[in-house]
């Protein structure tokens, strides 16, 4: 296999992977009533919460886009949204209790990740492996804004 063959094949499986193992470990019989995506909305969410835009431009999704998800999470009961008083065009959103908890859940199982996959590495592979992935990281983030 050429590298162009290789890159492909690592970034697909790895991809699939990534996310099958996310639905297996993170979606639970607590949180089977949400979807990997909708934890993904609620990590972008965050403790701190913010409004639809910001939100939004965090998954790199429109806003539009995030309102379908974001109904099903209010309806859930893992957020609540509320107009600004400034601008009423603004709709903040923010955890619940609920919410708090699949978020801690959702961070909790990646920083697992990160460290087992650290424990099988050297010492000086780390900072290569991570210099490698935020330059792929940026790659792709500047490729989208280039198509």
């Amino acid at each position: 296999m050429d590298s162009r063959e290789v890159f492909n094949d690592v970034l697909v499986h790895l991809f699939n992977e990534i996310m099958r193992l996310e639905e297996d470990v993170i979606i639970t019989d607590e949180y089977s009533d949400i979807t990997n995506n909708e934890m993904h909305v609620i990590d972008a969410v965050g403790p701190e919460g913010g409004n639809m835009s910001a939100v939004a431009a965090k998954l790199r999704i429109t806003v539009g886009s995030l309102t379908t998800s974001m109904n099903g999470l209010v309806l859930k009961g893992y957020v609540e949204r509320q107009r600004s008083e400034e601008d009423r065009r603004v709709v903040n959103v923010r955890l619940t209790d609920k919410g708090l908890k699949a978020y801690e859940q959702h961070r909790k199982y990646h920083m697992q990740m990160v460290d087992a996959m650290m424990r099988t590495m050297d010492e000086e592979e780390i900072p290569i492996l991570a210099k490698a992935l935020t330059g792929l990281k940026d790659f792709f983030y500047q490729y989208k804004r280039e198509m």
